[in-house]
């Protein structure tokens, strides 16, 4: 897939990844970038530094009638979706003892945005047998997420997801990718310093996440690894599951320190 012309969705677009992914793919020529967040004022002040070729949204990715109606509106300004970013995600720290209130929210937001905002757009690729996915999970989907239990989980589901979409619709023109980072700098990464920063491999900028997420689009890897050792855990992880949890084991009381 190439940006240039293109008509881009980005979820989660005021801050960390999703306005690194804004400003980039505007750089590269896109023709209409809709810069959404539940943020309406963080949206719009990216959507202004980017120029004409961008409009902000607000958007509650957890409702999904919202996020149909924020893809007819773009349809209906800038024409066909190009490429859809459903980037938006929190972290909930804690285990089994984090508050089913709590677990559900973060569902709605790493998992269930997923589904509204493929549901929302797969009609019109479809139609057009032409139409791209790109959905942030992170690292820990593929993994694990040392100290949030319900982050790990629900961003297994989103590559999960992801999987599910490419093997359904990827013979039909349909392109997935999923995006799976370890730390970016952003409000979620605050106070990752010292032993946690390392074990996170080293914390990225949103433009380095960017230029990853560019040349992944442009091979359509299914994959995008902005932090490369990622494939080497992995695969370890599928060779000797067990040696992998006990290593994990190892890294959680050297973070933790207990």
């Amino acid at each position: 897939m190439e940006i240039a012309g293109a008509h881009i969705v980005v979820t989660g677009g005021a801050s960390g990844i999703g306005k690194g992914l804004a400003r980039r793919f505007a750089e590269d020529g896109a023709r209409a970038v809709v810069v959404a967040d539940r943020n309406k004022d963080g949206a719009k002040a990216v959507a202004d530094e980017i120029g004409p070729v961008a409009i902000a949204a607000a958007l509650d990715v957890r409702d999904a009638d919202a996020t149909q109606a924020l893809v007819d509106a773009a349809i209906a300004r800038n024409g066909p979706i190009d490429l859809f970013c459903s980037n938006a995600g929190i972290v909930v720290r804690g285990g089994v003892e984090v508050p089913t209130k709590e677990w559900q929210l973060i569902w709605d937001v790493n998992v269930m945005a997923h589904v509204h905002a493929a549901r929302a757009v797969l009609p019109s690729m479809l139609e057009r047998k032409r139409g791209y996915l790109l959905q942030t999970a992170s690292a820990a989907g593929l993994l694990s997420q040392i100290g949030s239990a319900p982050y790990a989980v629900t961003k297994h589901a989103a590559v999960a997801f992801g999987e599910w979409l490419s093997i359904e619709y990827g013979d039909r023109g349909i392109g997935v990718s999923v995006l799976c980072p370890q730390a970016v700098h952003s409000g979620m990464t605050a106070g990752i310093t010292g032993d946690r920063a390392a074990a996170v491999d080293g914390i990225l900028e949103p433009e380095d996440v960017a230029q990853c997420v560019v040349d992944g689009l442009r091979e359509e890897k299914f994959l995008i690894l902005p932090h490369p050792e990622v494939k080497d855990y992995y695969q370890r992880r599928v060779i000797d599951t067990d040696r992998w949890l006990a290593g994990m084991r190892r890294l959680r009381a050297r973070v933790f320190k207990e």
